[in-house]
């Protein structure tokens, strides 16, 4: 691949749009001329034998309609075709056809018994196009191109033509000022006007390029039914995302702070990313983590085996175990207890879920400190009880008191240090004994109890019981047991830990959710996302320098906020919108438009659009760039010969593109 990248940019830089030879065009063949246009639209006047010659006009093809009343030629509107326009003359022609058919004429054929004025007539239609833009000279005769029309003259000035394979490489990897063939290049596929392919399976394939630099920081979406290619189409990205990757020529932890003034460009000279990129995969359905048939027996881990890691929440061979040490990692544990437990409408665990258990900002106030330490020791006791296992010797401490010390006579002074068994003891004696004469004395003397609330919420779920020296009537800490699977007694680095140092290092990682329930992909891919962030929001403040580091969600409707969600604080409505300044990107895949929160399409810079089966995702989708004029072959789907068949548009180019995407397989450049 890497030669024939060389010669298309090499024949797309000899390519001349503006060039005739002897009177016609080089650029391709004339198919008509225009009799109606403006600023938005043109109607175009083409003939059979016009069409015939240039092997079809199919629907959202491109065309040029060049003004050729001056000597020199230097613009040309670039067209597409909507679908077929009307004649002045078509009520008469209609008429005749008619008249003809009810004859039992032959009308078309050697056997044809029209007149020759008749069959002249007869082989005219029209076409309605769509105006994208303008191709025009800038300085040293370098084209550029402007999406609009600056002006237009008389209809009958213009000539139209549908581009030659060479031409149309060059307008549809066309960036402005440069050509392709930068490091940053690669190819994606080619283009594709129609399911059919009578005409277009016998002509040379037109590649299109992609510049992996679009999608650096930027949002991705692809949209379209099952087996319809996203999944190629993602690995194709990431694919190419990690060739560039490579090619970067610093490394993030060589760099420190920096000023504002000596703020370090993200993006070469050459579009090449200044750090190795970051990948993150959240596969749902486990298919980007383990090898399978689709690709041709190559998974993303096996091409990408030195930069891969990869994370499971079961334990299995080649993975990492993607779990939290409750006792150690106290944050991490209780995110995830309030994650699972959210949806329990019981007011005592409703109290124990809004428990604050960070530390206190100011550890010299010895007060906080007592009360943060009590509230730590006898939420551990809650997992303890639960049947969390434990690390080897672990112990808490905590501030008690000598009367109520007194109550478990077998247990130590907890601030010597004591067991979970020893302090469950502890706190159930405490709760157990609401009568004491030191609680009203304590509350006399400081006015406020010695139990706070936080504490007494804890020890509800503890004891499993809602009031001070009642029965055990709840549930409590029992609630706690569906979650001992997704905790270990290890005390390496929290996960999240490891995941952002790969990511920094410009690493692969492929998060395996595909056996676990939709709740625990929710939790695990949200807490992931929100300690990328975090870490990027720090290393911004701090005049740190980012790398660039891409998200991939599959099945991204069972993770992202729905549409009517307006909750902006969501962490991936905050990476759809803040992203782009902490180099973060996201591209994301699922099957419906309507499916995912306005807030994340909005900022979505690049679409790569397959099969959509109805019109509810048709009109929603036309709400975004010129995708409007596909709304109709959108819908129409052979399941034989459009699969990797999209509409695709990236943040470089200024148009859409049809675009049949090459199969990913383990073949390198050069191979």
């Amino acid at each position: 691949m890497a030669t024939s990248i060389a010669s298309h940019v090499q024949t797309m830089a000899d390519v001349n749009l503006f060039d005739r030879v002897n009177g016609d065009w080089s650029t391709g063949r004339f198919v008509g001329r225009p009799f109606h246009l403006d600023y938005e639209k043109a109607q175009v006047l083409v003939a059979d034998a016009w069409k015939h010659a240039a092997s079809g006009i199919p629907q959202g093809a491109f065309l040029l309609a060049y003004y050729e009343n001056e000597t020199t030629v230097s613009e040309a509107l670039l067209l597409r075709v909507l679908g077929p326009a009307s004649l002045p003359t078509d009520r008469d022609m209609v008429s005749s056809m008619v008249e003809y058919y009810k004859d039992d004429l032959r009308t078309a054929g050697e056997e044809t018994q029209l007149d020759e004025f008749t069959r002249y007539e007869f082989g005219f239609s029209a076409l309605e196009c769509r105006i994208l833009g303008t191709f025009y000279k800038g300085e040293g005769e370098t084209p550029r191109f402007g999406a609009d029309v600056e002006n237009f003259y008389s209809a009958h000035n213009y000539s139209v033509v549908k581009p030659n394979d060479e031409a149309l490489a060059k307008i549809v990897n066309f960036r402005e000022g440069e050509t392709v063939g930068r490091p940053a290049d690669v190819r994606i596929g080619r283009v594709r006007y129609s399911s059919t392919g009578r005409f277009q399976d016998l002509s040379e394939e037109v590649p299109v390029y992609i510049d992996a630099g679009d999608f650096m920081g930027k949002r991705t979406a692809l949209f379209g039914m099952t087996r319809t290619g996203k999944s190629n189409t993602v690995k194709k990205i990431i694919e190419a995302t990690a060739g560039m990757s490579q090619k970067a020529p610093d490394r993030l932890d060589s760099v420190g702070d920096v000023s504002p003034e000596e703020f370090i460009d993200p993006l070469t000279d050459q579009g090449l990313p200044r750090f190795p990129v970051g990948q993150i995969i959240f596969d749902i359905n486990g298919e980007y983590a383990n090898a399978n048939l689709q690709d041709e027996g190559t998974a993303i881990f096996e091409m990408f085996q030195d930069v891969v890691t990869r994370y499971s929440v079961l334990k299995k061979a080649g993975f990492k175990v993607m779990k939290v040490n409750f006792f150690t990692d106290i944050q991490s544990g209780f995110e995830l207890i309030q994650n699972r437990l959210s949806d329990d409408g019981s007011d005592y665990v409703g109290s124990f879920l809004a428990v604050d258990l960070q530390p206190p900002q100011d550890m010299s106030d010895f007060g906080a400190k007592c009360r943060w330490e009590r509230k730590l020791a006898a939420y551990q006791c809650c997992l303890h009880e639960a049947g969390f296992s434990l690390p080897a010797g672990h112990k808490v401490r905590f501030s008690g008191n000598k009367d109520l010390n007194a109550l478990v006579s077998s247990c130590p002074d907890p601030t010597t240090g004591i067991t979970l068994a020893q302090a469950t003891a502890w706190f159930t004696a405490v709760w157990d004994n609401p009568d004491l004469e030191f609680w009203a004395d304590y509350r006399k003397k400081k006015g406020h109890d010695w139990i706070d609330e936080d504490l007494k919420a804890i020890l509800a779920f503890l004891t499993r019981k809602t009031k001070p020296g009642g029965n055990a009537n709840v549930s409590g800490y029992r609630k706690l047991r569906d979650m001992i699977d997704l905790h270990t007694s290890t005390t390496a680095a929290p996960f999240k830990q490891e995941i952002i140092k790969e990511l920094r290092r410009g690493g692969i990682v492929i998060v395996d959710l595909s056996q676990g329930d939709p709740a625990i992909q929710a939790m695990y891919s949200e807490r992931i996302c929100r300690a990328i962030f975090a870490d990027a929001m720090g290393r911004f403040v701090r005049n740190q320098p980012n790398n660039y580091v891409q998200y991939y969600f599959e099945e991204a409707h069972n993770l992202f906020p729905k549409r009517e969600d307006r909750d902006l604080s969501q962490i991936y409505n905050r990476l759809a919108k803040e992203g782009a300044k902490l180099n973060l990107g996201l591209t994301y895949a699922t099957q419906e438009v309507s499916s995912i929160s306005a807030a994340i399409l909005k900022n979505t810079q690049n679409w790569f659009i397959a099969h959509l089966n109805n019109e509810d995702e048709t009109r929603e989708i036309r709400k975004y760039y010129d995708f409007g004029d596909f709304t109709a072959s959108l819908v129409r789907f052979s399941a034989a010969s459009d699969r990797g068949f999209v509409r695709m548009k990236t943040y470089s180019n200024p148009f859409v593109v049809p675009v049949k995407i090459d199969r990913f397989t383990a073949q390198k450049d050069g191979e």
